[in-house]
């Protein structure tokens, strides 16, 4: 409860944060945040608090701090200062789920995804659907396919009128990534066709880049290297270089370029850009480095380079099971079964 109306250094924080998210600055937009929530936290207004520090977390899990978003949320949702209110409390499990999926931690960010689908009301459409995005988007890249699906079926039914276009189109596009991991690539071409009709790069140009580069990377998966799959990875391209993007944004569009030459038969290309992806593995996320050891791997067998084929799906095994995506480890594994 606010106890007294906020003090004008509160306000001021606020609203750097704010301004500072605009810009699309996320550890600044943080900063302030935690700024505003130490004022707030001074000042005895617990509201206040909680909200600058979901928004810090939320800035965080932005700016791709992983691990410091996830232990923040979960502090919202168990530490000393926890709110019992449901539908803030499932707001923070979301960013617990994504914050633990990006970190590669995917059976903690189903969890929490769970908690936070458990905890929603069905009158709350918005935090409903984000919830159940989250758990699809967790169990998809940990290859529990059979699950995403059931779990799409259900989304679908959760929208209605009463939700934002953005929100509609982002269904979409979470219910054709998981049409096109479970081979129903006509399904997942009709679902993103449905998400790109809802996306505008006038309205949200950040939006719109993200939908086009995951997009291309879902049709290029299914061995979909078509125009539109090239008009993806060009709109991605151009978007970032307008607004900018974090270390994985552009790692993504790389890897996405890298599988575009495999696909066109130009696997030395495609080495080069990988080469690149991977020369730094302390940047790239456990899901990013073996994509890009398993389309190496495949590149290298190719040009009849075993040796770096071998070597390379073998990473891309491990780097898979790290993260908890067996299925797709197992996929790298049949690759390399086939070079033995």
């Amino acid at each position: 409860m606010t106890l007294h109306s906020a003090s004008p250094s509160y306000a001021a924080a606020e609203l750097r944060a704010y301004e500072h998210r605009t810009n699309h600055d996320f550890i600044q937009a943080a900063s302030s945040a935690h700024d505003a929530a130490e004022i707030a936290r001074k000042d005895g207004d617990r509201d206040a608090w909680w909200n600058m520090t979901f928004l810090r977390a939320e800035n965080l899990l932005d700016a791709e701090e992983f691990e410091t978003c996830a232990a923040l949320a979960s502090d919202l949702v168990g530490g000393p200062h926890t709110t019992t209110e449901p539908h803030a409390k499932a707001r923070a499990y979301i960013l617990v789920a994504k914050a633990r999926q990006g970190a590669g931690l995917l059976e903690e960010a189903a969890d929490a995804a769970r908690d936070a689908v458990d905890l929603v009301s069905e009158d709350d459409v918005e935090t409903n659907v984000k919830a159940r995005q989250a758990l699809i988007a967790v169990l998809a890249d940990s290859g529990r396919l059979d699950g995403a699906w059931a779990e799409c079926l259900g989304l679908a039914d959760a929208v209605s009128t009463e939700v934002d276009d953005q929100l509609i189109g982002k269904v979409y596009w979470v219910i054709g990534n998981v049409a096109f991991l479970c081979n129903k690539v006509q399904e997942g071409l009709e679902y993103h066709e449905l998400a790109a009709s809802t996306f505008s790069p006038a309205r949200n140009l950040d939006v719109w880049a993200k939908f086009n580069k995951a997009s291309a990377a879902m049709r290029l998966a299914a061995d979909v290297a078509d125009a539109d799959t090239l008009r993806c990875i060009e709109r991605a391209e151009l978007a970032t270089d307008v607004i900018g993007g974090s270390a994985n944004d552009y790692l993504l569009m790389k890897l996405n370029r890298a599988h575009w030459n495999f696909l066109a038969g130009e696997p030395n290309a495609a080495i080069e850009l990988l080469d690149q992806i991977i020369a730094d593995p302390e940047k790239p996320s456990p899901q990013i480095l073996g994509e890009a050891c398993l389309l190496l791997g495949r590149a290298n067998a190719v040009i009849g380079n075993q040796d770096a084929a071998r070597e390379n799906l073998l990473r891309a095994a491990l780097h898979f099971e790290a993260s908890g995506a067996q299925q797709r480890a197992d996929q790298a594994r049949e690759f390399l079964a086939n070079e033995a």
